[in-house]
């Protein structure tokens, strides 16, 4: 019998590519890498195949020279790695900065927005490395301020962001802004975060991936782990084809992660859903009629806000909150709704034709910050998720972390390192009656709409 999900099964179809622009555009010709057809070994075993999982993997082996293997459900780049905004940008928590102060203290949030800013240039530095076409674009995240109180609010926000943490964030008044970046039906000025950079989601993931085979790591698609043992000292990775043995297993599936293979995991996270659609290649002459100069990424400030950015052949790609219950006809009302507030925003473009929408999965958590470490009650497990929509750069760093922790480490020694951010460590509490997580999430949008009318 099928393992229960949270979200409709249309949003675990594991064997069809989502009908993204990135899968369209991801410049290659086959899948990588093979299923796992016989029953193997090996010192490391990698539950998903997205940045965290190939992160572990590329570590372990380039640096460490450890031996992996990486499971992957679907192809390379299914899930949340290959169809997400390609922000690569600082957040990782949808704590706000003045809580987290409150809850951790300056100095440990000042430790966390530095492993951020370190996370966004290590995969700078993986791209550049491994000579990576990922198309990266912009120097900058812009939080566009969406009416004048809203810009009185970052303003305060960024101040204090520069003074208590020493992140290099600005504010740019509207006038500046709309001569400089772009203008739009809601924009009374915006909040400038660096450093930050847009790229390909995909063809970021493509090149990590065969930067990690590359240095000798194995990587299985159409793997799904549908079962957990543990034997002794040894974890049994079933998939449908064969097993897999281990010493160590490294949970790193994020918003997709399959609860039911261990209840340590049980009811740990919060998937939620987000939607976006892109544009055909826009003309000159349109993006004039909105002022718009900048590869930048972009998010609105409202609490329901919305994510964009211009792509580098012009198409405009504009994401947001998607549907609740995952099915492909409650998808299709998610993405008219998309399309309207695009039209709303750039009254200009409401006749420029939709050629790409699709939707996929984030994760939260009950404390709204990361979790990274490994089990209590059984140090040969690792695990790496929560990244709450900022996961290209923080996925990617929690693959490192895991995998310097684990080749610097023993099993009698389960402590986490220093350099690990006390705001990511251990698992997070388990959401109660998890079986009502997706009513939980309806009614945090439904406050979100409230705050943004009223505010």
């Amino acid at each position: 019998m099928p393992a229960r999900r949270l979200y409709d099964d249309d949003m675990y179809r594991f064997d069809q590519p989502q009908p993204s622009y990135w899968e369209a555009t991801a410049g290659r010709d086959d899948l990588l890498a093979e299923p796992l057809a016989a029953d193997s070994s090996c010192e490391v075993a990698i539950i998903g195949g997205g940045y965290t999982g190939l992160s572990t993997a590329y570590h372990l082996a380039r640096y460490h020279n450890v031996e992996a293997r990486v499971l992957e459900a679907g192809h390379i780049g299914w899930g949340a790695s290959g169809r997400n905004g390609g922000f690569c940008s600082i957040g990782g928590s949808s704590l706000g900065t003045a809580r987290q102060i409150q809850k951790y203290g300056r100095e440990n949030v000042r430790h966390y927005y530095q492993s951020q800013v370190d996370a966004v240039e290590l995969v700078r530095s993986i791209i550049q490395d491994e000579n990576i076409d990922a198309q990266m674009v912009g120097d900058a995240e812009l939080v566009v301020a969406h009416s004048d109180k809203a810009f009185s609010e970052l303003k305060q926000h960024a101040e204090m962001q520069f003074r208590l943490l020493g992140l290099d964030t600005d504010v740019i008044p509207a006038e500046q802004y709309k001569r400089e970046y772009f203008d739009s039906s809601e924009q009374f000025g915006a909040a400038r975060v660096r450093p930050t950079f847009g790229l390909h989601p995909m063809r970021y993931i493509l090149g990590l991936a065969a930067a990690t085979e590359d240095h000798g790591a194995r990587l299985h698609r159409d793997s799904e782990v549908v079962s957990w043992e543990k034997h002794g000292n040894e974890h049994l990775l079933r998939t449908r084809n064969a097993t897999l043995k281990s010493k160590y297993v490294v949970m790193a599936t994020n918003g997709f992660m399959p609860e039911h293979i261990n209840p340590d995991f049980h009811a740990r996270s919060l998937p939620l859903i987000s939607a976006i659609v892109v544009t055909r290649p826009l003309t000159e002459s349109e993006l004039f009629a909105h002022h718009w100069q900048t590869m930048a990424p972009a998010i609105t400030s409202r609490k329901l806000m919305n994510y964009f950015r211009m792509l580098p052949d012009n198409r405009f790609m504009f994401g947001g909150r998607g549907s609740s219950s995952g099915k492909d006809d409650a998808a299709d009302r998610t993405y008219a709704q998309l399309i309207r507030r695009l039209r709303q925003l750039w009254p200009a473009w409401k006749d420029v034709r939709i050629d790409y929408r699709w939707h996929g999965l984030i994760c939260m958590t009950l404390r709204q910050t990361p979790c990274i470490g490994r089990l209590p009650d059984d140090a040969s497990v690792f695990y790496g998720f929560g990244y709450h929509g900022n996961g290209v750069n923080t996925s990617t760093w929690t693959g490192k972390q895991i995998a310097d922790w684990l080749a610097n480490s023993t099993l009698d020694d389960a402590s986490a390192p220093e350099s690990l951010p006390v705001m990511v460590r251990d698992l997070s509490g388990r959401f109660p009656l998890p079986a009502l997580r997706r009513h939980y999430l309806q009614a945090r949008i439904a406050l979100f709409k409230l705050t943004d009318w009223l505010g």
